[in-house]
């Protein structure tokens, strides 16, 4: 059934709607990637902190100056899911979006992997602020921030199929005669 105006008309189903707000889920990725990184490694398993490796939690001061840095990077995550909601929010309101749970999950694949491939080569290779496990010794640290590029890197990829199968799909459904873009798909 086709939605009710105001005045008592009714709007005709378009053929075609626009695009799924890939960019908002993104930055929902980018925001989730961050919040998992940042309750999960520093945090609960406390393997590192946002400063850890220039300034090592072995003292008090060194403690306070890494909740401070970590409090930084939770603020910018919070600040991605944020606009990530603004952004939905913005399409979601002009009705004119294409639901996809598959181009949700390639959204949010796309920002968490791409989250873990920046903070894997600027804070864990060039910049050495920290390691992803600062627990285990000096030798072993580069496995583990190979693991979690490699782990980013098959989100991406994972997050890049989805997104042209899911994009493909829409394609076809607004080819389609008598398609109805009220029906959820």
């Amino acid at each position: 059934m086709a939605p009710q105006l105001a005045t008592g008309t009714t709007m005709a189903p378009s053929t075609t709607y626009g695009d799924f707000p890939t960019d908002s889920a993104v930055l929902f990725g980018l925001g989730l990637g961050g919040f998992f990184d940042g309750i999960v490694f520093h945090q609960i398993l406390q393997w590192h902190h946002m400063v850890s490796s220039w300034y090592p939690p072995t003292s008090l001061e060194n403690l306070r100056i890494n909740t401070v840095w970590d409090g930084l990077f939770h603020s910018l995550t919070w600040l991605f899911v944020v606009a990530g909601i603004v952004l939905f929010w913005r399409r979601a309101s002009s009705r004119q979006i294409y639901w996809s749970t598959e181009l949700l999950l390639a959204g949010l694949l796309l920002g968490w992997g791409g989250f873990n491939l920046v903070e894997g080569v600027v804070d864990h290779a060039l910049l050495g602020v920290h390691h992803v496990n600062e627990t285990v010794p000096a030798d072993r640290r580069l496995g583990w921030d190979l693991a979690f590029l490699g782990w980013g890197a098959v989100m991406v990829a994972a997050g890049w199929q989805l997104l042209r199968h899911g994009n493909a799909v829409r394609r076809g459904r607004q080819r389609r005669p008598g398609w109805n873009p009220e029906a959820r798909p």
